[in-house]
């Protein structure tokens, strides 16, 4: 597995994991961010990789650090 590949793959788990801890739908999240639920569902099962910019929308959403998400 490629190293991008794998780090894709564990901010996805850690983005679903978070917004399960704190109750959040992928709704509720999607419309803090400001994209569509659907990009969230695919966000969070590894077809799409959030930019950067998103990627700090997500963290902020969920209160967390982004270096939460990817370390």
């Amino acid at each position: 597995m490629r190293k991008n590949a794998k780090l894709t793959k564990t901010i996805c788990k850690r983005i679903k994991k978070y917004r399960h801890t704190i109750g959040m739908t992928q709704e509720d999240l999607a419309e803090k961010v400001g994209v569509s639920r659907v990009y969230i569902g695919y966000v969070e099962q590894g077809r799409n990789s959030p930019s950067l910019e998103i990627l700090e929308k997500i963290a902020k959403s969920l209160k967390v650090r982004i270096g939460d998400l990817i370390e």
